[in-house]
C-alpha cells in the first residue's frame, strides 16, 4: 500500500514539473515575439525607402519652374568648338524715334529682317486720349494762329503801328509754331501722328509693340542697311581634315548666354581657307546669316562647328546639368515627388545640348529646367514616412 502511494506521488510531481516547464517555455516564446514585433515597429528602414531620394512636392516643383522630359537616344552632330568674330556691317544703322508722346499703333506686322522703304509709314502715335489732348491738333491750331498773327503784323509794321521789335517777336513765334507743325502736324491725321522710315533698309529690331505708351524721343525701331552679317571662325591647322565636313554652326556672343543657330537665321557656309594666313596659324571659316537683335557686329563669339551626324546618341539640355567641384550631375524623377541625383560623364556640346557618355541609358525622366532647385532640395535628405516603391 505504501509503495503504491509513493509511486503515485512521484508521478504527480513529475507531471507538475512538466506543466510548469511548458508554461514557462510558452511565456518565453511570447516574450520573444513581442520583442521582435516591437523591434520591427521601431525599425527606421521601411521597404522601398531610398536613402538617396530627394523629396520635392509637386506644387513646389511647379512654383520653382521644374520641368522634366524623357531621355531618348537621337541624332547628334560631331562638334568642333572654336572662337570667332561677327564681322561688322558696312552700312549705317538708323533709329526711328517717337516725335510725340502717345500710344503706338503698328501700320502692319513687323518682323526682324523685313524690308522697309524710304518714307514708308511704319508707326502711328495716337495722343488724343492724353490729358493735354491731341498733340497734332494743338500744333495745327498753334500754327494757324501764329501764321494769322504774323500776316497781320507784317501790315502793322509797314504802317508803323507796331515796332520792329514787336514784329520780330511775332515772327519768331510763327516760325517756332511752323517747326512744331511740320514735325507732327503735317504727318498727322484723324488717327494720329505718322512715324516714317528715313531710309530704306531692313528691320533689325522693333523696340515697341502695339498699344505701348511712348514719350518724345523714345526709340521705336532700328533699321539697318545690311540684312546679312558674317561669322568668321578659325580652326587650328591640325583640324584641317574637319573643314570638308562642316555643314553649319552655332555660336554664342561673349556678352550673352543665348546660343544662335545659323539654320534658324537662314545661315549658310560661304567659304573656308585652304591654307593659314601669313600672320596666323589658323584657317578661317566664314558663314553668312540674317542680322537680328542681340548681335553686335564686331563682337567676338564662341563658335560650335557642326560636322558629321551621329545616331543613337544620348544628349541632354545644358540646363539639366549641375556641377560640383568638376563633377557633373543630373536629377532623375522617380515618381511625382521623388528625385534621384545621378553622376554623368560629358562628351561634346553644341552650347544647347551636351552629349552624355555614361550615367544615362535612355528612358529616364530627367529634370531639364529648374535643376538647381532640386539640388537645393537635396540639402535636406531626411525623408521620414516616405514609402514609395520603385
Amino acid at each position: 500500500m505504501n509503495k503504491r502511494f509513493l509511486f503515485a506521488g512521484a508521478l504527480g510531481f513529475m507531471l507538475l514539473q512538466a506543466c510548469r516547464h511548458g508554461e514557462g517555455h510558452r511565456h518565453h516564446r511570447d516574450d520573444d515575439a513581442q520583442t521582435e514585433e516591437h523591434a520591427h515597429e521601431e525599425s527606421p528602414t521601411e521597404p522601398g525607402l531610398h536613402s538617396d531620394a530627394i523629396i520635392l512636392a509637386p506644387e513646389q516643383a511647379r512654383a520653382a519652374g521644374v520641368q522634366v522630359s524623357l531621355v531618348r537616344p537621337g541624332d547628334f552632330y560631331a562638334i568642333k568648338a572654336t572662337s570667332g568674330k561677327v564681322m561688322p556691317a558696312s552700312g549705317d544703322e538708323t533709329a526711328l524715334v517717337a516725335t510725340v508722346a502717345g500710344v503706338v499703333s503698328l501700320n502692319r506686322p513687323i518682323t526682324e529682317g523685313m524690308a522697309v522703304s524710304k518714307g514708308e509709314k511704319i508707326f502711328t502715335i495716337v495722343s488724343s486720349g492724353l490729358p493735354d489732348g491731341d498733340v497734332s491738333r494743338r500744333a495745327d491750331i498753334a500754327y494757324r494762329t501764329a501764321k494769322a498773327e504774323y500776316e497781320r503784323a507784317k501790315i502793322l509794321v509797314a504802317d508803323k503801328i507796331i515796332s520792329e521789335k514787336e514784329f520780330l517777336s511775332i515772327k519768331a513765334e510763327y516760325e517756332n509754331a511752323e517747326l512744331a507743325y511740320k514735325a507732327v502736324g503735317q504727318d498727322s491725321g484723324t488717327k494720329g501722328v505718322a512715324v516714317k522710315s528715313s531710309d530704306r533698309g531692313y528691320v533689325k529690331e522693333c523696340l515697341v509693340k502695339e498699344g505701348d505708351y511712348v514719350s518724345i524721343g523714345q526709340p521705336l525701331m532700328t533699321v539697318t542697311q545690311n540684312r546679312r552679317l558674317y561669322l568668321k571662325a578659325e580652326i587650328a591647322e591640325r583640324d584641317y581634315s574637319v573643314l570638308g565636313r562642316i555643314s553649319s554652326a552655332k555660336f554664342r556672343m561673349a556678352y550673352s548666354d543665348r546660343v544662335y543657330d545659323l539654320k534658324e537665321l537662314k545661315g549658310r557656309l560661304l567659304s573656308y581657307g585652304k591654307t593659314p594666313g601669313s600672320t596666323s596659324s589658323f584657317i578661317p571659316v566664314t558663314f553668312e546669316f540674317d542680322n537680328c537683335s542681340g548681335i553686335i557686329p564686331g563682337s567676338f563669339a564662341e563658335v560650335f562647328l557642326l560636322t558629321d551626324v551621329r545616331s543613337r546618341v544620348i544628349s541632354v539640355p545644358t540646363t539639366a546639368l549641375t556641377e560640383e567641384q568638376g563633377v557633373y550631375f543630373v536629377y532623375i524623377q522617380e515618381d511625382e515627388d521623388c528625385y534621384r541625383k545621378q553622376e554623368v560623364k560629358l562628351g561634346l556640346s553644341d552650347g544647347v545640348r551636351t552629349e552624355i557618355v555614361s550615367g544615362l541609358k535612355g528612358g529616364e525622366t530627367l529634370v531639364t529646367e529648374g535643376a538647381v532647385h532640386v539640388k537645393l532640395a537635396a540639402a535636406g535628405k531626411s525623408i521620414p514616412g516616405h514609402t514609395h516603391n520603385h
